[in-house]
């Protein structure tokens, strides 16, 4: 909206006038500009207005539920205001609305798929709230949900491809190769084969992050380190100077998704202020499962699926850790009678608390590991 203001009206009606202030105006065009005042708005959105949020959440007694098979230590977080996802839901999309190009169709995608996660993180919350226990909707509800969503990110990249553009929608790119797209599947195999993976990778993250929500501070920390990494991604790919340097495919449309990440990482920024240990309150399931959903919908439409695996690498391993405890457990106990845990407790960052660490200490470790997956992933551009 600020986009349109300053810049298709203001600067394209006086445009030939020797005017400064007017002169001044033509950064707006530069997604650089809009991508840092994206990131600004979206943290000080977060901070104005996140202890007036809490006040609300307190007043509705909307309060954590914390499970009595958890970690003992958790107990005391018990009834922190939760769902400040709204926040960060809030924050992002009227930051993207001011500063995108809102005739971009990959932003109208993904702040669309990200309130829909969102959507279903808020019904899982209110869930919870309302029946006062830590489960509220059912697995197969969620997954059904996400599954809805992922089908329509599907849709608009089958209607883009069918009608507006080429058969690069169906293709991915696949890190230290250079060749920048790899086909998956041609003709009508490639959009089925490309629905499935579609649904893999947005699942995929959005409960990835929700698993890493659990320790104060640590999922909107992650979060903003991979939306950083992110933000310089779908830049490099919008630019064809740097795309065609580091051999990426160069996505144009791709710029916008560019202060959509940036708005992403400002909110993230302006949440954790509040979140840091002790966390004053919880993003919930609203905030993570739009935060994964927004990753993997970025990813899906700049076609770094596989790097999103490496940038939130931490969240990849949060997932993984708990795939591999389910597993473990029911071969060993349909092998021996008697199942086996390979962790303490899972996900991970349980597992280290169950070993005494402190929770502030684990936090700032995965914070470290975040950050080196994020420089590897970025890296990985260059060694091709």
């Amino acid at each position: 909206m600020i986009y349109y203001v300053f810049y298709e009206l203001i600067y394209g009606h006086f445009k030939d006038k020797e005017w400064y202030l007017v002169k001044a105006l033509n950064v707006f065009q530069y997604v650089t500009f809009r991508t840092a005042y994206a990131s600004i708005t979206a943290l000080l959105l977060s901070l104005l207005f996140g202890g007036k949020a809490i006040e609300k959440l307190r007043r509705w007694n909307i309060g954590q539920q914390i499970r009595e098979e958890g970690p003992q230590g958790h107990m005391a977080k018990r009834g922190t205001p939760t769902m400040g996802g709204v926040l960060i839901v809030g924050s992002v999309v009227i930051s993207t609305l001011l500063w995108a190009r809102l005739t971009s169709v990959y932003v109208w995608t993904v702040v669309i798929a990200t309130i829909a996660f969102g959507a279903i993180g808020f019904a899982d919350d209110y869930l919870k709230m309302k029946k006062r226990r830590s489960l509220g909707l059912t697995g197969k509800q969620k997954l059904l949900g996400q599954l809805l969503i992922a089908i329509g990110v599907w849709i608009v990249l089958f209607v883009l491809t069918k009608y507006f553009a080429s058969d690069y929608s169906w293709n991915v790119s696949i890190p230290f190769l250079k060749d920048t797209a790899n086909p998956v599947g041609i003709s009508f195999i490639g959009p089925i084969l490309y629905l499935f993976f579609i649904v893999v990778v947005l699942m995929g993250f959005s409960n990835a992050v929700n698993l890493t929500d659990g320790l104060d501070g640590l999922a909107i920390s992650v979060t903003f380190i991979a939306m950083t990494a992110l933000t310089a991604l779908t830049y490099l790919s919008s630019d064809a100077r740097w795309a065609k340097y580091l051999e990426l495919t160069h996505r144009p449309e791709a710029a916008e998704l560019t202060v959509f990440c940036g708005a992403m990482a400002g909110a993230s920024l302006g949440f954790l202020w509040y979140n840091a240990p002790p966390a004053e309150v919880f993003m919930g399931d609203v905030g993570s499962l739009a935060i994964g959903g927004a990753m993997g919908t970025v990813a899906v439409l700049t076609k770094q699926e596989f790097m999103l695996l490496m940038i939130g690498g931490v969240f990849v391993i949060e997932a993984l850790s708990v795939m591999l405890q389910v597993s473990v457990f029911k071969m060993t106990k349909r092998t021996t009678g008697t199942g086996r845990r390979m962790f303490k407790m899972t996900p991970l960052h349980h597992h280290f608390e169950m070993q005494d660490w402190k929770e502030s200490k684990i936090v700032f470790r995965f914070l470290i590991i975040a950050i080196l997956f994020a420089l590897l992933s970025l890296s990985t551009l260059k060694l091709r």
